[in-house]
C-alpha cells in the first residue's frame, strides 16, 4: 500500500526529475547521489533479480537531515544509476520517528526483503519520552514494498537482558544453510558497541542467537551499521564506531569505520585478529557491501562526515554521495581495495609519460580535469634520497586540492583547506603509508566535488569531499628533490 506520506515522497521526486532541478552537470558523473534532497548511510545494497539496488537513509524535501526514509536506485555496472521510486517512508506507529539504517535479500520465494530499524518514542522506565529502536519488514517486487502487520519483527523484548533498547539498530540480513540471520548493533551493559545475531526460518519470526563480537573499549564506544563475510580463508566484520579516540598514527578521532578479520572457529563464533581502519579521509561511513554476480565482495559507503553534515548543504540542489564501489580482496592479512573494474569501460582519452624528472612546479599537457582516473608511481632520481612529493588537483589560481606523499615520515597528507570549504573542521588528514627504497604508487580518481585515492595497490585508501568551483580543474606535480615520476591518466566518456 502506498500511503499518504510515501505518494507525497514519489510525487516530489517526479517533479524533480521531470523539472529537472538538479541538473546532470551539477551531480558527480559516476557516484550515486540521491534523486533530490538529503542522503546518509547506504542501505539495501544487494542483488535482485540479477540487478544491484541501492537503498539509502533519504529526505527528500530539503538538503539537511529529516524525517528519514528510503531512497531508492539500482544499477547493472555500479556506475550509472537509475532513480526508483521512494522505497519506505515513516508512516506507522513503530517507525514513526524515522525508517533507519538496515538491509535487504530476495526471499526463498523471490521476493524482495527489506529489513530496517524503525524508530518511535515511548515512556521510558523513568518517565520520559525516549526514542526506541526495533527491527521492521517490508516485502514487495523492485520497486513497491509492503510493510508487514508483525512488525516490529525483532523489538526491545528480543534482545538480551543487559542491552538497551535505544541504542539497537542496522540489521545486516543474510542466508545460511537456508536460514535467515540478521546481525544487529547494540550497547552491552558497558555502555560499549556490539553485535548481536539473531535467526529465523522465515525472516519474519526471530529468536535471538549469539553474540559476534563487541568493543570492550577497543574500536570506539556505539557501533553501527554492521556487515559480516568471508574474505577468501578469512571472515570479515565490518563497523562504523561512534566516539573513537584517535592514536595520532592510524587510527582517527570521531566517526570511524574498521574491518575487524578474524577466522570461525564455529558458526558465528566470531575470533577477530586485526582491526584495520578502511578508510583515512575525512568522508567515508557506514560500509555495506554485496557479492556481485560473478563473485566478488563489493563495498560501498556515505561519502560524507557527520561533524561536517550541515556545511555547504543549499548550494547544490542535492546533498550527500556515495563512494565509487570497490572490489575488496585479502592480500598479507589485509584487506586491499580497489575501484570496480567496470570503471574501465568508460575511459576515453589516455596520456601517458614516463620517467619525468619532477623537482619544481610542473603540470603535463593532457593532464588536467575534475573527471579522472590517474595512476602514479614515484622513485627517487638518486638512490635512497627522500622526498616530499605533492600532487595539485582541482587547482586554479585560487584553489588547490593537495595530496603530499612524504618519504621521510612515510606518511601520505590529503588537504583541502584551499579547496573552497569556509570551515576549518576536518579540512586535512595524515596517516601512514609504505614506501619501499623510496617507491610508492598512487591511483587518484576524480569526480567533480570528491577524490579517492588508491595507495600503494589499494592498500590505503582515502576519501574526501571538495567544494571548490567546477573550473578549477588544472593538475601540478611537484617535489623538494628530484623524482622520476610514471603517469597514466585516463577521462571518461558517459
Amino acid at each position: 500500500m502506498v500511503t499518504d506520506k510515501l505518494e507525497s515522497a514519489r510525487i516530489y521526486e517526479k517533479e524533480a526529475i521531470e523539472y529537472n532541478k538538479i541538473p546532470a552537470y551539477e551531480r558527480p558523473a559516476f557516484h550515486a547521489t540521491g534523486t533530490i534532497g538529503w542522503i546518509n548511510d547506504p542501505n539495501g545494497f544487494g542483488i535482485y533479480k540479477g540487478e544491484y539496488h541501492l537503498f539509502y537513509q533519504y529526505y527528500p524535501f530539503d538538503n539537511h537531515w529529516g524525517p528519514m526514509h528510503w531512497g531508492h536506485s539500482k544499477t547493472s555496472d555500479f556506475i550509472k544509476w537509475q532513480f526508483l521510486p521512494c522505497a519506505l517512508a515513516p508512516d506507522s506507529e513503530y517507525d514513526s520517528e524515522g525508517c533507519f539504517s538496515g538491509s535487504a535479500i530476495e526471499t526463498k520465494e523471490g521476493k524482495h526483503l527489506l529489513i530496517y530499524t524503525g524508530v518511535s518514542k515511548a515512556p521510558s522506565v523513568d518517565g520520559c519520552e525516549k526514542c526506541y529502536q526495533q527491527q521492521c519488514v517490508a516485502i514487495g517486487d523492485g520497486v513497491d514494498y509492503e510493510k508487514v502487520a508483525s512488525n516490529p519483527v525483532i523489538s526491545k523484548d528480543d534482545i538480551p537482558e543487559g542491552s538497551t533498547p535505544y541504542d539497537f539498530r542496522d540489521p545486516k540480513i543474510i542466508m545460511r544453510d537456508g536460514k535467515y540471520y540478521t546481525i544487529a548493533v547494540n550497547l552491552d551493559s558497558e555502555d560499549c558497541g556490539n553485535a548481536l545475531v539473531f535467526e529465523s526460518e522465515d525472516a519474519l519470526h526471530w529468536k535471538f542467537y549469539k553474540e559476534l563480537d563487541k568493543s570492550k573499549g577497543e574500536v570506539g564506544r556505539v557501533w553501527e551499521c554492521p556487515d559480516y563475510f568471508g574474505l577468501d580463508d578469512s571472515q570479515i566484520l565490518i563497523v562504523s564506531p561512534q566516539e573513537t579516540e584517535g592514536n595520532g598514527y592510524d587510527v582517527m578521532p570521531g566517526y570511524n569505520n574498521f574491518f575487524l578479520i578474524g577466522k570461525e572457529t564455529a558458526p558465528f563464533e566470531f575470533k577477530r585478529h586485526t582491526i584495520q581502519p578502511i578508510d583515512f579521509g575525512t568522508d567515508f561511513y557506514a560500509a555495506q557491501t554485496l557479492e556481485s554476480l560473478d563473485g566478488r565482495r563489493i563495498m560501498i559507503a556515505w561519502m560524507q562526515n557527520w561533524e561536517t553534515k550541515d556545511y555547504g548543504n543549499d548550494k547544490h540542489g542535492f546533498f550527500g554521495m556515495m563512494t565509487l564501489p570497490r572490489e575488496l580482496w585479502l592480500e598479507n592479512g589485509y584487506v586491499y581495495q580497489r575501484p570496480v573494474k567496470e570503471i574501465e569501460s568508460y575511459y576515453n582519452n589516455q596520456v601517458e609519460y614516463a620517467d619525468v624528472v619532477i623537482s619544481k612546479a610542473t603540470s603535463l599537457d593532457g593532464i588536467k580535469g575534475r573527471i579522472l582516473d590517474m595512476k602514479i608511481a614515484l622513485k627517487p632520481e638518486s638512490k635512497n634520497e627522500d622526498y616530499i612529493f605533492k600532487i595539485c588537483v582541482a587547482k586554479n589560481e585560487k584553489h588547490k586540492t593537495v595530496i603530499e606523499l612524504d618519504s621521510r615520515k612515510r606518511m601520505c597528507k590529503l588537504d583541502r583547506s584551499n579547496s573552497g570549504y569556509i570551515v576549518s573542521a576536518l579540512s586535512s588528514r595524515e596517516f601512514p603509508v609504505d614506501f619501499t627504497d623510496g617507491k610508492i604508487d598512487i591511483r587518484v580518481v576524480l569526480d567533480r566535488w570528491s577524490v579517492e585515492l588508491f595507495i600503494c595497490g589499494g592498500r590505503y585508501t582515502a576519501s574526501m569531499k571538495i567544494d571548490t568551483e567546477l573550473s578549477a580543474e588544472d593538475i601540478a606535480f611537484i617535489s623538494d628533490k628530484p623524482v622520476l615520476m610514471d603517469v597514466k591518466c585516463h577521462d571518461f566518456k558517459f
